[in-house]
């Protein structure tokens, strides 16, 4: 439990940091993701830290029970995904950029998800511990 405590610990706040920034600061936001898909070496190095990030989660954190702490380790699993699909198929991104430019409500949803992410874990790590 003290190992799900320390990484809730660091995600939540991030996320919740984040969420709020990108509901409250979405054209922001919109430009960093255009930004990002353009440059290949950060595309790369995206999937590299999600990649690290994602193994340093699972190899200290793969626990599938019935609580809150199986959210730790949803997020290293799709670290793990996230960064094998930016490392093999980076030209792919590019598709979902588009799917980003039709429909702007989805980047308002990503930071309602990050918020909400973030509230639980920060809930349990600093609140409930």
């Amino acid at each position: 439990m003290e190992t799900s405590l320390f990484i809730a610990g660091i995600i939540g706040p991030v996320y919740l940091i984040i969420g709020a920034g990108m509901m409250l600061n979405r054209a922001f936001y919109q430009r960093v993701l255009e930004d990002y898909c353009k440059n290949a070496a950060l595309v790369f190095m995206g999937g590299l830290f999600a990649l690290f990030f994602g193994f340093l989660i699972v190899l200290s954190h793969n626990i599938w029970a019935a609580n809150w702490t199986v959210i730790i380790t949803i997020f290293g699993w799709a670290g793990i995904i996230k960064g094998t699909w930016l490392t093999l198929f980076p030209e792919t991104l590019s598709g979902v950029m588009r799917l980003y430019q039709k429909n702007r409500n989805l980047s308002g949803m990503n930071g309602v998800v990050a918020l909400l992410l973030g509230l639980v874990l920060t809930f349990f790590a600093y609140i409930v511990r």
